[in-house]
């Protein structure tokens, strides 16, 4: 069976090692989403692509769900004892490495796609990773604060200001240029089926349907995807403050339209959402909450199935 999910951070990482562990025999390519990369401090830093390859390789933080186990912080430390900035985003002595790596390999001319294969060579993560481009694509948020309207990147949006200043609008910086990256449409068109995980709609998902030619190669394809808002909430993250930044209710509802009928061909929801409804797409109501490996797991394989009955 060949199946491709799309996935942004921690909540599709950690749906996909449910995936793989109800389906250990399917052949899994992950489209990640690359719009939140940033360069610091000289190096290229993708946190989705990294969160995937460290939870399903087995070296994430799991309280955290993002960066390395058992991490220290010395040279965050010692960066910030010479005034280095930025100091809102912390890097991790484990995951230093990690982007010294990709940075050197991007500076002998390797495209990203085979830089994260390679990466990937040390985690086995047993799934075919795949950046959705290897063209340079970042997030950009226009905010308007006491210095006025400007952009910053996501990255300072998310961690530095917390989403605490609203988006007035999102912009995927190079897109429009963009490729998707070698091998990316190729899964898509062996798929048997596709899964959304309960990424962010509009950051993570959406980032990557953004991409030419990628939201069209899976319109033809059985897709389920996986309702990452629960009784009007976000299960985690803060994707209510991106929904509200472009004009759309954060309830499952409303991201299944976002998505749209002639994208989604399944959607699983909550139990509490289970009147959620529309036209030509099979709506499934059941537990969401990855609270646990099994319960991540069990979710996964709701999801499956419900896609590998569609495609019959």
């Amino acid at each position: 069976m060949h199946i491709v999910s799309l996935a942004g951070g921690i909540g599709g990482a950690r749906f996909l090692r449910g995936l793989r562990a109800t389906e250990p025999d399917a052949s899994i390519t992950v489209i990640g989403n690359t719009g939140d990369d940033i360069t610091l401090f000289g190096l290229r830093v993708c946190p989705d692509l990294d969160t995937v390859m460290y939870t399903l390789g087995g070296g994430i933080d799991e309280e955290q769900g993002w960066g390395r186990a058992k991490e220290t912080h010395v040279v965050k430390e010692e960066l910030a004892a010479y005034g280095v900035e930025p100091q809102w985003f912390g890097l991790g002595d484990r995951d230093f490495a990690t982007h010294i790596v990709r940075s050197q390999m991007l500076e002998a001319g390797y495209p990203l796609s085979q830089i994260t294969q390679a990466l990937c060579t040390r985690w086995q993560p047993g799934v075919r990773l795949l950046p959705m481009t290897d063209d340079r694509c970042e997030t950009h948020v226009v905010i308007e604060d006491e210095r006025g309207k400007r952009a910053v990147h996501f990255q300072e949006w998310w961690v530095r200001l917390r989403a605490s200043v609203p988006a007035q609008s999102f912009a995927l910086v190079g897109a429009d240029t963009a490729k998707p990256a070698p091998g990316v449409l190729e899964a898509v068109a062996q798929a048997d089926v596709v899964i959304l995980p309960p990424s962010n709609p509009v950051v993570s998902i959406g980032t990557i349907l953004q991409v030419p030619g990628i939201r069209d190669a899976l319109l033809p394809k059985t897709v389920v995807g996986v309702s990452p808002i629960i009784g009007g909430a976000p299960v985690r993250g803060m994707a209510d403050a991106c929904l509200t930044a472009i004009g759309v209710e954060t309830t499952a509802q409303a991201v299944l339209e976002l998505y749209g009928s002639d994208l989604i061909d399944g959607w699983l929801v909550a139990e509490e959402d289970h009147a959620v409804a529309l036209d030509d797409v099979r709506v499934l109501a059941g537990p969401l909450l990855m609270h646990d490996r099994d319960a991540a797991a069990g979710i996964a394989r709701t999801a499956l199935d419900l896609a590998l009955e569609l495609a019959r």
